[in-house]
């Protein structure tokens, strides 16, 4: 009978979809002719109309046919799993794996994201590499590039229409500190800005950084506000990106890069009302997808970029493909693309952006009039624009136009007039607008010159385009070698802050914050730390290419938020903690609850809190910030070998381990001994322990080994078991295991060399150290903060006079091999772990070359993966890109960006290397995978700076090592392979960007009463990413936290080639569409709204029932909810 039924809904299901696929063919083919034969009779103007009411015709019937498909597949999985896809689990489907079969089909949710339709026409920029030969002739007076001839009558027809944009590039920190650039320079030019655009409405500017356009309207009247705003609506200024910063796009996470936009499109909406459309980055150090997806997503349709490689842009120069339509890899359709326009020439200034001849466009920079401070340096001044030369200055100016021209397919032409800080005084709006009118005057009198200056307010691009995937280009080499503790701080806190006032509006049935909270200091707190963030995205900051000062500045400020942010997260885990909510108490000088680590100062490292334990329970609160239930190994520091923790709900003993603190390799404290154990935490839970004093010698505590070759080292500590092995177990490998892998590491160094998984595969992964020098010859440039230019040796295996002192420990909970060299301690651990939390290798250092000149220590894996010249990193950890190593670059230029991954692979096996902080990967032979740890160098590389890289610290950096199986290759799109990270890798980077945050209360048996929170019912499905719970301002009153959250969530893709074993707890789905409801119980929403990612009110969509959500891979969808 089941069977019967089982056909019988086959066979319906298979009916609906064929009757449902044919009617939409036949509608949609009738649609079509129907517009055909009108559009023969239809005049030339109407054929825009014609084509928009097509487009809703069709868009109307996409989502027929995405409720059709919703319809079949609830339907299938009633009939193949017996429930709906958000019936059990996190709230996403599940997906069967009790049989062969169903671990055939058990990464279904992965095909969503593989799914690549044909895309003939794109232009993937792998393939140009290809093509280029990366020579540097000498192109006349386009150096990088070539000469550009006309004939004259090529805007007969259709004139050349001219946008002139005035620009000021202000960084927030570079040479000065972002208030001492406000004070010397910024504030005058937007107060003269006010005057000049007031003067005569033909005049316009465009402005980027609301970092200090916000701080300049906090500095002026209304009466000056309400100038501003006219001026806006007028179309005179023009607020392009709106983010909060001019962002970097080569090392920072996509989360820090969507925040500081968020935080500058809400300010823009509240204080002015509109919106950007366009996007301006002409200062970052090469552009990243990431960041175009991000401004799509936040509503802008167009953008201008600039810092490329000279040899991409000739080359798309020749091709006339300046303009394009940028498109994401991963996304076969049109809804990434982005309008883009790629400005020709060496820089954003004058003298190179009126057309491919520098020393004349200098001359028509007139802030470089004879008798001022700044000149042209190729020595031909600029003329004031009379009656007698406005002639010869208007055609020499006008074929600078037409040759640029020449590299577009279409007759509008972009020409940005300005440089960094520019139009600091009245006499340079004066000198450049009276000139430029001038001329402009003598092109309106002369209409066979055929130009027009556009009257239009906004560049939108226009002509042909093509579509440009996979782009990514490097300028410079920089990283940063600060932790993303700002980051990890200010996500963790936005998500328990919500759901505190959520939780508070609960509980009193009112809708407000209970009485005694400071629910508006700490929202003015979390305000403060958005925007230190949000400042340190800036180009010239997460980069690294400050001077040394600024940097200091910058570090402050994260410091002063990181303490800020821990009070919100302290106070806010308080109420949400107590049983009886009527003991909370805010004390700002004596908080209820500390971190368990502290920071001294803003270049130290975070230290453990001795935590003083006795026979009293001392409460221990974990923080899980992420959505998914984890198993993490939680360690903190007490003042006792015996000790113990409890589950304080259950009573229950935690497995724990006691292993020494050493504060010299082979001087372990007697004081002080870290206490690690297992925790089970639910999503963005907060779970109690009891840590208290355990029976003597009861603890389960860490056996150490130690060696050293040549010197029998003397070790100092009383409490831990020590041995030295002798003979011939001396000169044998270092191995350790758990139930997932084994490695092997070097007698005499500690360092890996070889691993093996439990399924047989074998992989040599060996870890090197390596210096870098840099040049040597005395005209030759050397590296320095923007450019890494080695030696022609190359790198140099790290050798030490002194052989290195190599520790093992081996305990219940983890067991590891630390290696103390002379510039570097290197430590592999693994954890005894149940699940897929023990499947990696934790590998850590901490490096210090402050006694070094000129050299630069980089990390490298050697392998036996057969990768050929292709690798894989990740961009602003949202993405993956092939990379492909060429040897006709030089070895700097084969360096790349890594967020946070990067991995080998062949047609058997992938090595990935997770990463909690960003750094420069490469992979520049076979089977190699490098990353760059610190630098140190002594000299200016000529970029600006004036400084070179000496203000190093005691730096620590942090990886998981994944070996996994694969079947299966890579998806190709025009020669270039589509890949994500494997769903084991993305939940490990999860756990790895996010850790647990500990908090202590005090050991006092008066203390009240500590219940553990737990939001969400269970697990959201493994490929949707909370990114976000963002509580949003109140529209009425400022500075005070409203009803309404931003709801962020991102459907990661994942690789289809890799299953883990065993299985996560979490689920995953092969459908788009998801209950928010469901995905959160038992949290309850008011309201929910789509919206763009920026959640500005003119973006919201209109609220619908049930909640369904089409979340599709890849994709980061916003929602303005209330939570009741």
């Amino acid at each position: 009978m089941v069977m019967k039924r089982s056909r019988v809904l086959a066979v319906v299901v298979g009916g609906v979809f064929c009757v449902a696929v044919m009617s939409l063919y036949r509608m949609l083919e009738l649609m079509q002719g129907a517009e055909l034969r009108h559009r023969g009779d239809t005049p030339a103007g109407q054929v825009d109309e014609d084509l928009f009411r097509l487009q809703q015709k069709i868009d109307r019937l996409e989502q027929l046919l995405s409720d059709n498909n919703r319809l079949v597949a609830m339907l299938r999985d009633s009939l193949v799993h017996r429930k709906v896809p958000w019936e059990t689990g996190g709230g996403g489907a599940n997906v069967s794996s009790d049989s062969a079969h169903g671990r055939a089909d058990m990464l279904s949710g992965c095909r969503l994201a593989e799914e690549t339709k044909d895309r003939t026409g794109e232009v993937q920029l792998l393939d140009v590499y290809d093509l280029l030969p990366f020579d540097n002739p000498d192109g006349g007076a386009w150096k990088q590039g070539f000469e550009i001839r006309y004939h004259g009558n090529e805007w007969d027809e259709q004139p050349l229409e001219l946008f002139l944009v005035p620009h000021s590039h202000n960084d927030p920190g570079w040479l000065k500190t972002f208030d001492s650039y406000y004070q010397d320079q910024t504030r005058h030019i937007l107060n003269n800005m006010l005057v000049k655009l007031t003067e005569d409405s033909r005049r316009k500017m465009i402005w980027a950084e609301i970092s200090f356009f916000s701080k300049w309207w906090n500095d002026i009247d209304e009466q000056k506000r309400e100038m501003v705003k006219r001026l806006v609506g007028a179309g005179q200024l023009e607020l392009v990106t709106g983010g909060w910063v001019m962002a970097d796009e080569a090392n920072s996470h996509y989360f820090a890069l969507l925040d500081q936009l968020i935080e500058g499109h809400q300010w823009i909406q509240r204080h002015l009302g509109v919106k950007p459309s366009s996007g301006w980055a002409v200062d970052p150090f090469g552009h990243s997808p990431s960041m175009t997806y991000l401004l799509k997503g936040a509503g802008l349709s167009n953008i201008v970029i600039q810092r490329v490689h000279y040899a991409v842009k000739k080359h798309f120069a020749r091709q006339q493909t300046l303009e394009f339509l940028w498109r994401q890899s991963w996304d076969s359709s049109p809804r990434s693309d982005i309008t883009c326009h790629m400005m020709p020439f060496y820089s954003y200034d004058v003298p190179h952006t009126c057309g491919p001849n520098p020393a004349v466009c200098c001359q028509f920079d007139f802030h470089r009039l004879p008798g001022g401070r700044v000149f042209c340096p190729w020595r031909i001044p600029p003329q004031p624009i009379t009656e007698q030369n406005v002639q010869e200055r208007a055609l020499l100016l006008l074929d600078q136009y037409r040759q640029k021209s020449r590299l577009f397919r279409s007759p509008v032409l972009l020409v940005p007039l300005g440089d960094d800080f520019r139009y600091v005084e009245s006499s340079e709006w004066d000198a450049q607008f009276s000139n430029y009118q001038k001329l402009f005057d003598y092109f309106d009198q002369h209409p066979e010159l055929h130009i027009k200056v556009s009257s239009r307010n906004t560049w939108e691009g226009a002509g042909l385009h093509f579509t440009l995937s996979d782009y990514s280009v490097s300028f410079s080499f920089e990283t940063l070698w600060a932790t993303r503790g700002a980051a990890l701080h200010t996500a963790a806190t936005e998500i328990l802050f919500s759901l505190t006032l959520a939780e508070m509006r609960r509980f009193r049935g009112d809708g407000r914050p209970v009485t005694g909270f400071p629910a508006r200091e700490h929202f003015r707190r979390l305000t403060a730390g958005r925007r230190s963030l949000a400042l340190f995205q800036h180009h010239d900051a997460v980069t690294g290419t400050a001077r040394d000062p600024v940097v200091v500045d910058y570090g402050t400020r994260l410091f002063h938020s990181i303490l800020n942010l821990r009070e919100v997260l302290q106070s806010s885990a308080h109420w949400l903690l107590l049983s009886d909510k009527t003991h909370y108490h805010y004390d700002q000088s004596k908080p209820f609850l500390q971190m368990d680590d502290g920071i001294s100062a803003q270049d130290a490292l975070p230290q453990k809190t001795s935590l003083a334990i006795s026979d009293e329970p001392r409460p221990l609160i974990i923080f899980n910030p992420t959505e998914q239930l984890r198993t993490s190994v939680i360690s903190v520091v007490v003042d006792s070998p015996d000790a113990q923790v409890v589950d304080a709900e259950t009573g229950r003993p935690m497995a724990a381990q006691i292993s020494a603190v050493w504060a010299e390799p082979s001087r372990a404290s007697t004081e002080a001994f870290q206490l690690s154990f297992v925790a089970e935490l639910p999503p963005l839970s907060l779970v109690v322990y009891h840590v208290t004093k355990a029976l003597p010698g009861s603890a389960h505590r860490a056996r150490y080994t130690f060696r050293c070759r040549g010197n029998a080292p003397t070790v100092y500590t009383k409490h831990f078991q020590v041995s030295s092995p002798r003979g011939p177990e001396a000169d044998a490998p270092l191995s350790l295991s758990n139930k997932h892998f084994q490695i092997w590491s070097s007698p005499d160094t500690g360092l890996l060399q070889k691993l093996r998984l439990q399924s047989g595969l074998v992989r040599q992964v060996q870890i090197q150290f390596l210096w870098y020098g840099t040049r040597v010859g005395v005209n030759q440039d050397k590296s320095g903060a923007y450019l890494f230019l080695p030696g022609e040796e190359g790198a140099q295996l790290y050798s030490s006079s002194e052989p290195p002192l190599v520790r093992v420990s081996r305990g219940p909970i983890f067991s590891d091999i630390t290696s103390c060299f002379q510039h570097f301690t290197h430590t592999v651990r693994l954890y005894h772990l149940d699940g897929h939390a023990g499947r990696s290798l934790e590998i850590s250092n901490m490096v210090d070359v402050r006694s070094e000149v000129n050299r630069e220590l980089a990390m490298r894996l050697v392998t036996d993966v057969a990768n050929g010249n292709s690798f894989y990193s990740d961009l602003n950890g949202f993405q993956m890109q092939q990379r492909r190593t060429l040897a006709k670059l030089p070895l700097q230029a084969n360096f790349y960006p890594m967020s946070s991954s990067s991995f080998l692979q062949d047609s058997a096996s992938r090595v990935s290397l997770l990463s909690a902080q960003s750094q420069a990967v490469a992979s520049l032979r076979p089977g190699e995978l490098e990353v760059v740890l610190d630098r140190r160098l002594q000299q200016d590389d000529n970029r600006g700076l004036g400084q070179g890289v000496t203000d190093n610290k005691l730096t620590s950096s942090l990886y998981h090592l994944l070996l996994e199986d694969r079947r299966g290759v890579a998806q190709e799109v025009g020669g270039t392979s589509v890949e994500h990270l494997s769903l084991l890798a993305q939940l490990t980077s999860l756990s790895l960007c996010h850790p647990p945050i500990s908090m202590v209360a005090p050991s006092d048996s008066q203390l009240p009463k500590l219940h553990p929170f737990r939001p969400l019912r269970s697990s959201l499905p493994c490929d949707i990413h909370l990114l976000n719970l963002r509580t949003l301002e109140d529209a009425q009153e400022a500075g005070s936290p409203s009803q309404e959250v931003a709801l962020l969530l991102h459907r990661k893709g994942f690789d289809c080639s890799s299953a883990p074993e065993p299985l996560p707890p979490c689920t995953w789905s092969a459908h788009e569409e998801v209950n928010l409801d469901e995905l959160f119980s038992p949290l309850q929403f008011r309201s929910v709204r789509r919206s763009g990612l920026t959640l500005l009110r003119e973006d919201d969509e209109p609220e619908s029932a049930p909640r369904i959500a089409r979340l599709r891979p890849m994709e980061i969808s916003a929602y303005r909810v209330e939570i009741d």
